[in-house]
């Protein structure tokens, strides 16, 4: 089951910005309001030193002198002022009117918020008396020059147009860097490869762990399968033009020499033979590069196949059958297509038999390792160096003083085994060299 990391990648950046405009509304928001609708500190202590000397000349001088100051602090602000008691009596001379008491209804404290939106005239704000709270309070409407400008257009449009679009482009630009310029480079990609150019580099995208990664390692591993596949062809083309022009020549040569007809049947059948080898093992190898086909598989001995294909080579290269042992029992049953195996297997054993010195032996061994068998097939010839260890299984390379053979019999040998689900690889085995094969093994090895 797939994860879709980018999935979760896309949804926890969309949470993401939904929190931060969240908060930012928020944090924000009552920053503005409290600028907009708030009272200043410095005009909180304004109006608190009118209570503290409403207070004062109440203290001082009775209902007289609250009286006064009540009058002078409404001449001076052009206000309504009230110096109120307790039980929301007037500590002046005057009682409070019928009108002025209904002042008394929406009074509003210093840290409240001061607006007209519920009624159209200014607020009226309590001050609590500084020294004794309890004995009264001064009451005033806010003078105009004092009340807060609150929300403008421009500040609703700053706070609720420009700065959520502003947030808006920012996620745009973070989706944009995270799934348009990768599209992008893909498309770029796509348009070098279409215009031929195999060798660009590679896409960065690949160290990515969600599906845009995926989707870049694919790419990759398409445009690898095409510059082999055309690498492949034209190696194809070069090494056939070379291989068959010389036959071609030599049939050129007899047909044009005065050859008895069985000597010049004889070399006809030969180079005829090697072209038709050369033709087979190059159309193999391309087809199994190429198609990658799904081999249908089965148990399958090793021992019986290994006997089959020695007494071929016994009777096409004149050898012992004793020259050919094998240690492998019945229970070694691999997991593998019959007829890629032994065309495998008679490759390695073809180039073993060919590259082995007068009298020496070439064995077969093996031993179970976990799920698999591991085959081993050793001869006694020179060896191969350590540096072309791999380069024997390339196509077309043959190591100087390899012999004859158009260098692929081991590119087809490990092309096969592959396809079956196994390896193929060489070491040195002091002397000759050793052919290590991995196969899976059998169900009924596995149950066993």
């Amino acid at each position: 089951m797939r994860r879709h990391p980018l999935l979760w990648k896309l949804a926890l950046l969309q949470v993401g910005f939904c929190l931060l405009l969240t908060w930012l509304i928020w944090t924000w928001g009552l920053s503005v309001e409290r600028r907009s609708y708030f009272l200043d500190e410095a005009d909180q202590l304004y109006l608190a030193r009118y209570a503290q000397q409403a207070e004062q000349a109440w203290r001082t001088g009775g209902a007289a002198a609250a009286q006064a100051f009540r009058e002078q602090l409404a001449t001076a602000e052009d206000t309504w002022v009230g110096v109120i008691g307790p039980r929301l009596e007037s500590l002046g001379t005057t009682p409070l009117s019928t009108e002025e008491a209904s002042h008394l209804t929406f009074m509003r404290k210093l840290d409240w918020p001061m607006s007209r939106r519920l009624q159209d005239e200014l607020p009226y704000v309590s001050i609590e008396f500084p020294e004794h709270p309890e004995e009264g309070r001064l009451v005033m409407q806010l003078p105009e020059r004092l009340l807060p400008t609150g929300l403008t257009p421009w500040t609703h449009l700053i706070t609720h147009g420009v700065a959520p679009t502003l947030l808006a482009l920012l996620l745009g630009l973070a989706l944009y860097r995270h799934l348009v310029v990768p599209l992008n480079r893909l498309r770029d990609r796509a348009d070098a490869l279409r215009a031929d150019d195999l060798d660009s580099p590679g896409l960065p995208l690949q160290q990515r762990r969600d599906e845009l990664g995926e989707l870049a390692q694919a790419f990759e591993h398409m445009a690898g399968r095409l510059r082999q596949s055309l690498d492949q062809q034209r190696l194809l083309l070069r090494t056939l033009s070379h291989e068959l022009r010389t036959p071609l020549a030599r049939l050129r040569i007899a047909h044009d020499s005065e050859l008895a007809p069985e000597q010049l049947r004889e070399r006809l059948g030969r180079e005829v033979d090697d072209m038709q080898k050369l033709l087979e093992d190059t159309l193999d190898l391309a087809w199994m590069d190429t198609e990658q086909p799904q081999l249908p598989t089965e148990p399958v001995q090793v021992l019986s196949v290994w006997e089959a294909l020695c007494e071929d080579s016994c009777f096409e290269s004149g050898w012992a059958r004793l020259r050919l042992p094998c240690t492998l029992d019945t229970d070694c049953r691999v997991q593998a297509h019959l007829d890629s195996l032994a065309q495998a297997i008679e490759n390695l054993l073809r180039n073993a038999i060919r590259h082995s010195p007068p009298g020496g032996i070439v064995s077969l061994d093996g031993v179970r390792e976990g799920d698999f068998w591991h085959l081993r097939l050793r001869d006694q010839g020179p060896g191969v160096p350590d540096a072309d260890l791999e380069r024997i299984f390339t196509s077309y390379q043959r190591l100087p003083d390899s012999g004859a053979g158009f260098g692929l019999g081991l590119a087809i040998a490990r092309r096969a085994i592959a396809l079956q689900g196994g390896r193929l690889w060489a070491s040195n085995g002091h002397p000759g060299l050793c052919l290590h094969i991995t196969l899976p093994a059998a169900a009924k090895c596995l149950e066993s």
